[in-house]
């Protein structure tokens, strides 16, 4: 079904569907995902992260906040310093998806497999 917000995943709740999205538009840009792989290593400040992107301040805070948003990152502030450090629920959301294309597809390939082999008997 499609709907406001594409096609449907059959299955999954609205708001499975909506986290599935924001975890994958997250993962679509290439400075996000720079900064994952950064807080990957360990919790790091956001004016950390901006240093070595080429990108301003308050651009980082924003691709931090979709991050966050879609549970790929967790922020903290103390004082003037927000610090990041990695979440594994968004990764999990991801997993779970492709894992289960993954599952389908070889299932299909197996299936596959049989039928070829049956034909050459």
């Amino acid at each position: 079904m499609i709907g406001s917000r594409g096609p449907r995943t059959p299955g999954r709740s609205p708001a499975q569907a909506a986290s599935i999205d924001r975890v994958f538009h997250a993962l679509g840009d290439a400075t996000r995902r720079a900064i994952l792989e950064r807080v990957s290593e360990g919790p790091v400040s956001v004016s950390s992260l901006a240093r070595p992107l080429n990108v301003t301040l308050a651009a980082v805070v924003q691709h931090v906040q979709v991050l966050e948003k879609s549970g790929l990152v967790h922020t903290t502030k103390v004082g003037r310093v927000r610090t990041c450090k990695m979440e594994t629920k968004g990764l999990s959301v991801a997993e779970q998806w492709i894992g289960a294309r993954r599952s389908l597809w070889e299932r299909r390939f197996d299936r596959l497999g049989d039928l070829l082999a049956e034909d050459e008997k």
